[in-house]
């Protein structure tokens, strides 16, 4: 009889594509220095990595997945043909062998059974059905923000991560630095008294973009580019980066693609008052011209019957008071305003009201978050462990759904009553029938 201890890393995932195993308290690891890999991972104990979408943003996560020794990136894939080559090219330059295989298609890639996760880094339409696919076939998986382009393809996903029992991480790298950890610590622990209102900003979205129909490249498969989106004439750069993010059939804009970065951490640090129904209404300013229509500025007020108000806003809307009481603030940035100090936070650092509060020093006894100092590396020690990752798909469905529901009271111009728990608009069919899309087939999420 073989000798239980002699399972192997990618053996114990396997198993733990069941509910059961994946909530096991102590699960079973072994280090590859362990088996004698020469003070590296061995190659039955690394992590095999697919990545989805490997444009800037893709590329960019890869990088760091490249960096940790104890996961392999196995294989690429992309629907622009010229991306996925030069990538693929980088992947194998970087281990010095020509194992990467690249896909045009993202469910041959999931279909590997020698796959244990996934990064996701697609435009904003694809990330859940890329994600349900991967997660269906028993991968654990690292999804860029936003997370959704409807509330609905948030829930479905969040349902299906806990059915098949696999590791989810958000995006939200923020949750990842010092600053933004020890800001929510001092909120949590009410260093600043009762938490009474959340500033959180950030840039806007753009406008532009030629609706002249013009040929599609020939290194895109623009019918798989679109996916679930409707069929529409191809427009000059419309699935570059310029545009892509700002057109409403593919994303929410910036009030989303940005802005669910300063709502995170507002979560993060307030969850506890946001655990109620809550009175939003908003205002937005859209173009009028091109082909992207999404909002460019917005003003959105969100009252939560704890009492606890948030003004999210987009530059340059942010008042000259904000600017003067936190010390020149960023582009982005949240703000913790409470009855006996403040804490401003953004990637820059940290600013507190008492200032002596940003080196305030925790005891036995406080709130402790996470600790993590590198997102991927925080995933990949999950998957190990089976542990919640620092930004788990229940978090990721709630800070996504604030940016889904201050894009639709902007849409809609009236205030609305989200409640929290049954994640619906009290009292308003139109706004809940915002809460979903129709997909184009064959795509869909069951």
């Amino acid at each position: 009889m073989k000798n239980a201890n002699s399972m192997s890393r990618r053996q114990f995932l396997r198993v733990t594509s069941t509910a059961a195993v994946a909530t096991m308290a102590v699960p079973y690891f072994i280090p590859g220095r362990a088996l004698g890999a020469d003070g590296g991972t061995a190659a039955s104990e690394r992590i095999a990595v697919g990545c989805i979408g490997v444009g800037p943003q893709g590329t960019g996560d890869m990088s760091n997945f490249l960096g940790q020794n104890d996961c392999r990136v196995v294989a690429v894939c992309d629907v622009k043909k010229n991306v996925l080559e030069e990538v693929k090219n980088l992947v194998n330059k970087h281990y010095n062998n020509q194992d990467c295989k690249p896909y045009g298609d993202f469910r041959e890639l999931v279909a590997r059974k020698d796959i244990d996760a996934c990064l996701i880094a697609t435009c904003d339409h694809w990330h859940v059905l890329t994600a349900l696919a991967a997660v269906r076939s028993g991968k654990d998986v690292y999804v860029e923000k936003p997370l959704g382009i409807s509330v609905v393809e948030d829930q479905v996903l969040r349902t299906e991560v806990n059915r098949n029992g696999r590791i989810f991480q958000f995006g939200t790298q923020q949750r990842s630095s010092w600053q933004f950890r020890h800001a929510c610590e001092l909120v949590r622990n009410k260093t600043i008294g009762d938490l009474k209102s959340i500033r959180a900003w950030c840039v806007g979205s753009s406008a532009g973009g030629s609706p002249k129909p013009v040929p599609v490249p020939e290194w895109l498969d623009y019918d798989f580019w679109l996916g679930q989106a409707p069929m529409v004439p191809y427009t000059e750069d419309r699935c570059s980066n310029k545009y892509w993010w700002f057109i409403s059939d593919y994303a929410l804009g910036y009030i989303a693609g940005w802005g669910i970065h300063p709502l995170d951490i507002a979560l993060w640090g307030g969850q506890e008052k946001m655990e109620c129904p809550v009175e939003v209404e908003g205002k937005a300013t859209f173009p009028t011209e091109g082909v992207c229509d999404t909002a460019l500025t917005w003003e959105v007020k969100m009252k939560y019957q704890s009492g606890l108000e948030i003004d999210y806003r987009a530059l340059p809307s942010i008042p000259d008071e904000w600017k003067t009481r936190y010390r020149k603030p960023n582009d982005h940035g949240t703000a913790f305003e409470g009855s006996d100090g403040w804490v401003h936070v953004d990637r820059v650092g940290i600013n507190t009201f008492p200032e002596n509060l940003a080196k305030h020093e925790f005891g036995p006894n406080d709130v402790r978050l996470i600790k993590s100092d590198n997102h991927v590396r925080n995933f990949l020690d999950s998957i190990k462990s089976r542990a919640k990752s620092i930004c788990p798909i229940e978090d990721s469905v709630q800070g996504d759904i604030l940016c889904h529901i201050s894009d639709i009271a902007t849409r809609l111009g009236q205030k609305l009553t989200w409640d929290t728990k049954a994640e619906r608009f009290v009292n308003n069919a139109t706004a809940n029938r915002m809460l979903s899309r129709s997909m184009r087939a064959p795509w869909k999420l069951s």
